[in-house]
């Protein structure tokens, strides 16, 4: 996942919004989101190369996602999925802060990853490119392939549309966070970072919803969790060429509704 994108304890109906790209190799082999047939506490879209997941929720509240930390020279082919940790977490019972603390001293054997691990309470973030793991405070924050609120266009502009969003508090938030994820616009040259894939990869990767030979965005999620505990969880996918594929919608009941945002 290469964007994400989200409000915490902002909204006065969603403690949680949440949107994002996962962007990734078109062959790779993946199932839609859905309750998990060996772990049917857990809602998410699935790697079926690794295993692991990008996104998911449990019915508890546990919320966990991840993108990569681009950086071509510490690259390893040998290193594990960064899948597993999204997984992990969503699959024990462990506050977000202390399974990040348990996590740090063997993060290096994952490639540079961004992790952002959550319950009802709090919202946790840790980089193995970034030092010790962090709580992220309540507001808007976006995330890419650098580290939390890296100041990248995407994750910028993407933020600046989010707080609007949230303050129109408009009726058609799903669709309005759709059409955020789908923006093409590419970078100025002058804006863009230099992570070491060279100049033309950086405009191809500058936009938030990404198109090249091979690779590009593979789903666009949409999470909100609101005051009473109700989740919606909507999935659409995509193929070569951005060409839109199936589009699922998870809708399901906490099992303890979150504590209202104090806006």
């Amino acid at each position: 996942m290469c964007l994400i994108l989200f409000a915490h304890q902002t909204h006065p109906d969603y403690p949680l919004v949440l949107a994002a790209n996962r962007d990734e190799a078109y062959a790779r082999p993946t199932a839609p989101a859905a309750f998990w047939d060996d772990e049917p506490r857990i809602y998410g879209g699935r790697d079926l190369e690794q295993g692991g997941t990008w996104l998911g929720i449990t019915r508890s509240g546990r919320v966990a996602a991840v993108t990569n930390y681009r950086n071509s020279d510490q690259t390893k082919t040998s290193s594990r999925s960064r899948g597993e940790l999204v997984a992990n977490y969503l699959r024990v019972d462990q506050r977000p802060a202390d399974y990040l603390a348990r996590l740090r001293p063997d993060a290096g054997v994952y490639n540079g990853f961004n992790l952002i691990t959550g319950d009802l309470d709090e919202l946790c973030y840790l980089s193995n490119r970034g030092g010790d793991p962090i709580v992220i405070a309540p507001g808007v924050h976006g995330l890419s392939n650098h580290l939390l609120d890296t100041p990248w266009p995407k994750v910028e502009r993407g933020k600046k549309i989010l707080t609007e969003l949230l303050r129109r508090k408009t009726q058609d938030l799903v669709d309005e966070l759709f059409t955020l994820l789908a923006e093409r616009t590419v970078a100025s040259d002058a804006a863009l970072p230099e992570t070491g894939v060279g100049l033309a990869r950086e405009r191809v990767l500058s936009p938030a919803f990404i198109i090249s030979p091979g690779y590009g965005t593979r789903s666009s999620t949409v999470l909100l969790v609101d005051n009473h505990g109700q989740v919606v969880f909507v999935e659409r996918s995509f193929g070569e060429g951005g060409k839109q594929g199936s589009s699922t919608t998870g809708r399901f009941a906490l099992e303890i509704a979150p504590t209202p945002a104090a806006v």
